[in-house]
């Protein structure tokens, strides 16, 4: 038996125990060295950091984003978007890599809940998943809202409606407080004809629509006279005694004629470059005179019927602003309108040239405008060239730019009125007057019913001259079908001339008759000449 040394027993049990503390050290160490590879390996595997753009956990995907089709994955920190895995509610997602996202195609997805799951698998088996629980809600609010009406022009009006499912409510851009009940109203000091009303819900989603601001129409029995015409004493007195008699209560004055000649001084420069602008009459004496008769004036604007602007736009090189036959030539009048004598209204700067004729006459006082020719050329449609008309059809673009018009005279205090065809109630196609359409941006539509215009046997009539009460009666029921629930009156052109049959006091009264028994007592009469049978209009005081 070997004996060990005085105090061995000790340094055993210390070489044992720092044995043990060695190999725990040791162990200890591996551990470390073993994370800290293992940890590198780690680090070189993590899968990518993904951030669904767009969309924060437990976010609202709206209808304008669900259209789309897609939610967008983004890779953070240089990593790849290679190897994921994506699911949508547990189903294999379709995806696409565009660039630096990856794009995840949800269409058709349900209104509800949903999850989508992104996972990547690293190289140690180690795998990161990124889940997002998102909510579809396409349905927009619904929101229904009230014609609001104003005493005049000038006038406040207030708006009024209901919503469901909304968050804000916006009237012309001003945010609005809404009841419990859903309902809402906004008072506007100067209301535009339309003004745009919008909800929108806690997804985003919006609903938008214009609510219509209706200007009773005021009574108005007027007759016609060139700016010509009104500088004659001869012409102009018996229609001021009409006025005096109580026999009328209005005057159409045009501003722009059938030649294309702008009766006062205009100072629109496009008017005054191509020399239309002739200064016939002084347009403020002239309004003055009348309005202190309490007698109200209608500026005619003939639109697109513009000899003057067609013929100086065809020889300065602006042959976009001119109507063309389908050889791109310019169209020839078809016969009776004469060479160069409508302008495109598809063409913008035509446009702009009436519109800011109308603003003009509205800022020197006229108390309405209304255009004239305000339409295509008759004929077939494979017979013209509107450059810049589009995929866009010519009633459209009628109507647009009578929209665009009352948008522009109206904060100036002047009505707006469109003259229209007689057949255009039953055949809009014709010359691009859709009445309903028209309607929706006038304050009223003037058709012109003469009896002496329509063929034998509308409606039902033999001999529509020989019969004006029958003719226009009938004819104007159908503009009221066509107008009803726009908020437009109508305001008729009638027959105040010879043209086959004589025509006198009696074929005038019963003219004005038949309107009134349509339900409408405004009128225009007609005569190119300015002379009139006073004695078909019943005094009114």
């Amino acid at each position: 038996m070997q004996t060990s040394p005085p105090g061995a027993g000790r340094r055993r049990s210390f070489v044992q125990v720092l044995g043990r503390r060695r190999l725990a050290i040791l162990a200890v160490m591996l551990v470390v060295v073993g994370c800290a590879g293992l940890a590198a390996v780690a680090f070189r595997s993590v899968p990518p950091q993904i951030r669904v753009a767009g969309l924060e956990n437990g976010g609202v995907l709206n209808g304008a984003e669900t259209k789309n089709g897609r939610l967008e994955l983004v890779a953070r920190g240089g990593t790849s978007l290679d190897g994921l895995t994506v699911s949508l509610d547990g189903e294999p997602a379709k995806t696409r890599r565009d660039g630096d996202r990856l794009l995840v195609e949800t269409p058709g997805l349900d209104d509800g809940a949903h999850e989508l799951t992104v996972a990547a698998n690293g190289n140690l088996g180690f795998t990161q998943t990124t889940r997002r629980s998102f909510t579809v809600d396409t349905t927009a609010p619904r929101l229904t809202i009230e014609k609001a009406q104003a005493e005049s022009l000038r006038a406040p009006a207030t708006i009024r409606g209901h919503v469901e499912g909304a968050r804000t409510v916006t009237v012309g851009g001003a945010e609005v407080k809404v009841g419990d009940d859903g309902a809402f109203s906004h008072r506007l000091a100067e209301p535009a004809p339309e003004v745009e009303v919008r909800a929108v819900d806690e997804g985003g989603n919006e609903t938008a629509e214009n609510a219509t601001v209706l200007v009773p129409y005021p009574d108005t029995r007027a007759v016609h006279i060139t700016a010509i015409g009104w500088t004659s004493k001869a012409l102009r007195d018996p229609i001021l005694k009409m006025a005096e008699e109580g026999r009328i209560n209005a005057v159409q004055l045009d501003i722009k004629d059938e030649d294309g000649e702008i009766g006062y001084d205009s100072q629109v420069p496009l008017a005054r470059k191509i020399g239309a602008a002739k200064g016939y009459y002084d347009a403020k004496k002239a309004l003055r005179e009348l309005h202190e008769r309490d007698v109200r004036v209608v500026g005619r604007i003939v639109a697109f019927r513009d000899p003057i602007l067609a013929r100086a736009s065809w020889r300065s090189g602006a042959r976009e602003r001119v109507v063309q036959d389908a050889n791109g030539a310019p169209y020839g009048g078809g016969g009776h309108y004469g060479k160069l004598s409508f302008t495109n209204f598809a063409n913008e700067e035509v446009r702009e040239y009436n519109m800011d004729l109308a603003v003009e006459a509205a800022e020197l006082g006229f108390d309405d405008i209304l255009y004239d020719y305000v339409r295509r050329p008759d004929g077939r449609m494979s017979g013209f060239t509107f450059p810049g008309l589009g995929d866009r059809r010519p009633t459209e673009r009628i109507a647009s730019f009578m929209a665009e018009t009352r948008e522009r005279v109206r904060p100036e205090g002047a009505f707006l009125g469109a003259c229209v065809f007689g057949v255009a109630a039953t055949r809009p196609t014709e010359i691009a007057q859709d009445i309903p359409a028209m309607a929706e941006h006038s304050d009223y539509i003037a058709p012109m019913v003469y009896p002496s215009h329509w063929a034998a046997g509308e409606y039902g009539v033999s001999n529509p001259n020989a019969d004006p009460y029958k003719i226009v009666k009938r004819s104007l029921a159908d503009f009221e079908k066509q107008a009803k629930g726009s908020g437009a009156v109508i305001v008729p052109w009638l027959q105040d001339f010879s043209l086959g049959v004589a025509y006198g006091d009696d074929e005038v009264a019963a003219q004005v008759k038949a309107a009134r028994d349509n339900g409408m007592d405004s009128f225009i009469l007609w005569n190119a000449g300015a002379r009139y049978h006073a004695g078909g209009l019943t005094p009114r005081r």
